[in-house]
């Protein structure tokens, strides 16, 4: 956007027009009195301000400080600098001013930032946005606490010298996420853990209380590879435009969002009177964690379908559309009747099988089936607990997985769970012992088309973690096992069976 200012002879007004927001127009009493609080002269013509493209609505009071400047620069009360033709539109302005002059941080610097780096533009920005914009622009930017810092800057006599670089911390760095070492025991549930992190699958975890499952699904992150820069500024953009906005600190970090089970559809997609992005959306290249997954309304799981398959999320509205992406990997939680007692030798159920299948139910057949993962998390007896051996730490299962990864992006350029259904056609047919065994048990159990095919892409990421050329039969009985929830395959008043039929 541009602000462009003009100043004419007649009686005193000042108009700002291009359709601007209440606090846009209320600008006109901040800029006023910090121009005349920083000893300049507020002109006494018609003063008018457009802001361009006059079509989009403005809001936001990242307007000050342009507009401020715009009637300085009229008014020859500052003059550019000469450094060439054009130089003062090689700079991009943003801030808010205080009745005083001060400079205050505004909302979606990250984004102005993105576009000052495109453009290779100049950026002054308020110093509470510094850490923002220089995520993005460092060697661009510059910072300023008060107008006549960016005035001196604007007019060469003071220039303004760049923040202080801040590095935020590395995704996964020690002590950022929990170790996968730490959870004691639970080794099918650990191998399942990295199969889904090592070809981006969905995985569901089923078991009592206290077992362990929000543990785990904690640690997928530190078991993913580090975002590239341009994956980690298109999580950051998501981020600038949402509620809470953008923690320059957690930049280049995978989101971990945890949604509680009374979230909306609208809070899970997106949505409200500016169609911003939801929860799906905000885990973008991340980890969505859905504990207690029964507990969520029906028509919040059915809004998730879509997105699993393509990506991707369109928040409509009578007055806009937009579309976010959601590549994201969903990790569930549930236990396995409504009082989670179901199948621990330790514990008595009384749960009935009409309630067991009444609450099982809840997750309907649709969205199981896009859950390439089933895995029963069973409790762990004290002395087994006690006498767990610790398994490997994160860094070693992240090795492993970056591998896989490589192997994946090298042959397909994808990952497995991204896998159209000719790239599983092309690249994760099973040997001739493999295939027997898949279309025997599919036959068996009445899995659907879209659960063979996810079969088979889990076949395959249990192969790239092998180092096997072909899927075959073992790698397509693990990824049979890992789906203990199908509808066919268990009786809902019986513990999850951890192999195939």
């Amino acid at each position: 956007m541009q602000v462009e200012v003009s100043l004419a002879a007649g009686l005193p007004a000042f108009c700002i027009v291009g359709l601007p927001a209440t606090v846009v127009k209320e600008s006109k009493e901040r800029v006023r009195a910090a121009l005349l609080n920083s000893r300049f002269e507020f002109p006494a013509g018609r003063i008018t301000v457009n802001l361009a493209p006059a079509e989009l609505p403005k809001e936001g009071g990242r307007f000050d400080l342009p507009i401020a400047l715009g009637i300085l620069i009229a008014s020859r009360q500052v003059a550019v600098a000469a450094c060439g033709a054009g130089a003062a539109c090689g700079r991009e302005f943003y801030g808010e001013l205080g009745l005083t002059g001060e400079l205050k941080p505004v909302r979606g610097m990250l984004l102005a930032a993105a576009h000052a780096r495109a453009a290779g533009h100049e950026l002054i920005v308020p110093r509470g946005n510094a850490a923002e914009a220089c995520a993005v622009a460092p060697s661009l930017t510059c910072a300023a606490d008060h107008l006549l810092e960016v005035c001196g800057h604007v007019s060469g006599t003071v220039p303004l010298s760049p923040p202080a670089a801040q590095r935020p911390r590395a995704a996964g760095a020690p002590g950022s996420l929990g170790d996968l070492a730490d959870v004691r025991g639970q080794l099918q549930a650990k191998r399942a853990l990295l199969i889904a992190a090592a070809g981006a699958h969905s995985l569901l975890l089923v078991g009592p209380p206290g077992c362990g499952k929000s543990m785990l699904a904690q640690r997928l992150p530190g078991l993913l590879p580090p975002l590239a820069e341009s994956e980690a500024l298109e999580v950051a953009a998501i981020a600038a435009v949402s509620a809470a906005g953008f923690a320059p600190e957690r930049f280049g970090e995978r989101p971990f969002r945890a949604p509680h089970h009374s979230a909306s559809p609208a809070a899970l997609v997106g949505g409200g009177a500016h169609a911003r992005p939801g929860e799906i959306s905000l885990a973008h290249l991340g980890v969505l964690f859905l504990d207690e997954l029964p507990e969520f309304a029906r028509g919040v799981l059915e809004a998730l379908r879509e997105p699993l398959e393509s990506g991707a999320v369109a928040v409509s509205r009578a007055a806009l559309q937009a579309h976010y992406p959601a590549a994201f990997q969903l990790i569930a939680a549930m236990n396995p009747c409504p009082c989670g007692r179901l199948g621990d030798p330790s514990a008595d159920c009384r749960c009935t099988p009409a309630q067991v299948q009444r609450y099982r139910a809840r997750i309907s057949g649709p969205l199981l089936d896009r859950l390439d993962l089933q895995v029963e998390v069973p409790r762990l007896d004290l002395r087994e607990f006690d006498g767990a051996a610790r398994a490997d730490s994160s860094a070693a299962a992240a090795a492993r997985v970056a591998q896989a990864r490589r192997v994946q992006l090298a042959r397909q350029g994808s990952c497995n769970a991204r896998l159209s259904d000719a790239g599983v056609q092309r690249w994760c047919t099973p040997d001739a012992s493999g295939r027997s065994l898949l279309e025997s048990v599919v036959q068996r159990l009445g899995f659907s088309g879209r659960a063979r095919q996810r079969v088979l892409r889990v076949a395959r990421t249990i192969a790239d973690l092998d180092g096997a050329h072909t899927p075959g039969a073992a790698h397509v009985g693990e990824a049979l096992a890992l789906r203990c929830m199908d509808r066919g395959a268990t009786a809902p008043s019986a513990p999850c069976d951890r192999r195939p039929a």
